[in-house]
């Protein structure tokens, strides 16, 4: 973990370094812009996300992933008509807190997921890390301390990454301690100006999305009795988030001047939050247990019931799950969340049939979900028809952006499928989204070494090949350019 954290500091001070260090012609309207665009910040998130990604610190879960997505962009879309993109994604770590990386990359803990108790409270958090992108903070931070202080913001981003990637608050606020240096009090002021716009921007932007505002300083106070209660094991977002009672009072002053929602049925977070806990969860652990007496208790609501049948179906009892899942279908009648635990469920129980059967009902109903897709085209590939599986995959993602992991089982079912060609190229594809582009190169030089290519899709690679060498061209004279650059910029600070 050590070497890991000291991999992300390297990462986030060449990558601030380099782009502060373009020669990109500002935009005259905004100011920020003179010291790091709005491409440069996409680049240095996109960077970090990869970085993570590699380290296997991203839970890679379509079904989380997209409600996650879901939440996340109906909040954003209350927050920027400029084309700002965002991604919204999980971090395999059970420690409490969230994070906003440049470029609108937004990184919640499966400790946060589970922390919360509505899905007001997470979009509460969800807007709150909006805003800091959409304010361009690490950016205006980077302008107000001037050049000379790049390696400054590059550490506070470290101090951010190290939560982000399972080390300790300690060391996270350390880094930004040793950051800050001293210039503290200036610098404290301007966090805690940040937070308050955050906070301010952020119930603004969660009340127009139709959630609750009142569930941002119910959050607030949660995570302060946490921190009262908790002694030196203070979690994490009360670290990189201080919470003071005056910061409460604020955001539940503010919650006043919006209405309150009506009561909405929350099934999906619920399963959500769940699914989280049992995939975050040890396999020693007792879940099953623990949802005996969570159900016993009177907690019976949809994500209790989802949590044990997943549970049920960790430890080999899949008829335990269909038993549960199909009652909990019959209850929430097209929630695609659920019809897809069902259908893994049924094919683990040896029932493909009816688990294909699920799947195809399902898919009817709502065409083209991420999660259903994907379990659908898993569970074809496992009854030996890939090719049907590569047509379901191929119609998805030529409609939905897919995330590497999903490029790479389509390229497992086009390569059982017997499409060589396009095996190898969906191959490449996986290497550009994880920034391999030498990787991607050889792949794609495979995929026209491959038999019995038609010309559509030789023309097709071949294209593809020449824009990843010419990309793989332009960083290498962008490396060199600020490679010259960094002698004068020495001299300069």
């Amino acid at each position: 973990m050590k070497r890991l954290a000291a991999f992300a500091l390297c990462c986030a001070l060449t990558a601030i370094a380099g782009a502060a260090g373009g020669n990109e012609l500002p935009d005259m309207g905004n100011p920020v812009d003179a010291i790091i665009t709005r491409g440069d910040e996409y680049r240095i998130g996109l960077s970090v996300l990869r970085q993570l990604r590699e380290q296997g610190q991203i839970l890679e879960d379509p079904e989380i992933s997209e409600y996650l997505q879901a939440v996340g962009s109906r909040i954003a879309a209350q927050a920027t008509d400029d084309g700002e993109r965002f991604t919204f994604f999980v971090v395999r770590d059970p420690s409490i807190n969230a994070f906003a990386l440049p470029g609108g990359f937004i990184g919640v803990n499966q400790g946060l997921l589970l922390a919360t108790k509505s899905e007001s409270e997470l979009a509460s958090v969800l807007a709150h890390e909006i805003a800091h992108v959409t304010q361009r903070h690490i950016a205006r931070g980077i302008r107000a301390a001037g050049r000379q202080s790049l390696a400054t913001t590059a550490m506070v981003i470290a101090g951010i990454l190290l939560g982000a990637i399972g080390g300790s608050g300690d060391a996270a606020q350390a880094a930004i301690a040793v950051a800050q240096g001293t210039a503290a009090q200036q610098q404290i002021n301007y966090t805690r100006s940040n937070e308050q716009e955050a906070d301010r921007i952020g119930i603004s932007f969660m009340a127009s999305a139709g959630f609750d505002p009142n569930a941002m300083p119910a959050f607030f106070e949660t995570m302060g009795r946490r921190a009262g209660l908790a002694g030196q094991n203070i979690p994490e977002f009360i670290l990189t988030h201080p919470v003071t009672s005056n910061r409460i009072a604020e955001s539940r002053d503010r919650a006043r001047d919006y209405p309150v929602p009506k009561p909405h049925p929350e099934t999906s977070y619920q399963i959500a939050r769940e699914r989280a806990r049992v995939l975050g969860t040890p396999a020693e652990s007792d879940l099953q247990g623990y949802y005996a007496a969570q159900l016993t208790e009177g907690h019976d609501d949809a994500g209790e019931l989802y949590g044990s049948a997943l549970a049920d179906l960790n430890r080999g009892r899949p008829s335990d799950a269909v038993a549960v899942l199909a009652d909990l279908a019959g209850r929430h009648p097209g929630n695609p969340l659920i019809s897809a635990a069902l259908g893994q469920a049924q094919l683990a129980a040896g029932d493909a049939d009816t688990a294909l059967e699920t799947y195809t009902t399902a898919l009817r109903l709502s065409p083209r979900n991420v999660p259903l897709t994907v379990r659908y085209a898993e569970a074809l590939m496992r009854v030996d028809r890939a090719r049907e599986a590569h047509t379901v995959l191929l119609d998805l993602f030529n409609n939905v952006p897919p995330t590497p992991e999903q490029i790479r089982l389509t390229a497992l079912a086009a390569s059982a499928a017997g499409d060589t060609g396009d095996a190898y190229y969906y191959m490449s594809e996986y290497h550009i989204a994880n920034g391999n582009l030498p990787l991607s190169v050889q792949q794609l030089e495979l995929a026209l070494a491959a038999p019995n290519l038609t010309q559509v899709q030789r023309q097709r690679f071949q294209a593809r090949l020449d824009e990843v060498r010419e990309a793989m061209s332009r960083d290498r004279k962008n490396r060199g350019e600020e490679q010259r650059r960094e002698p004068q910029n020495g001299a300069n600070g």
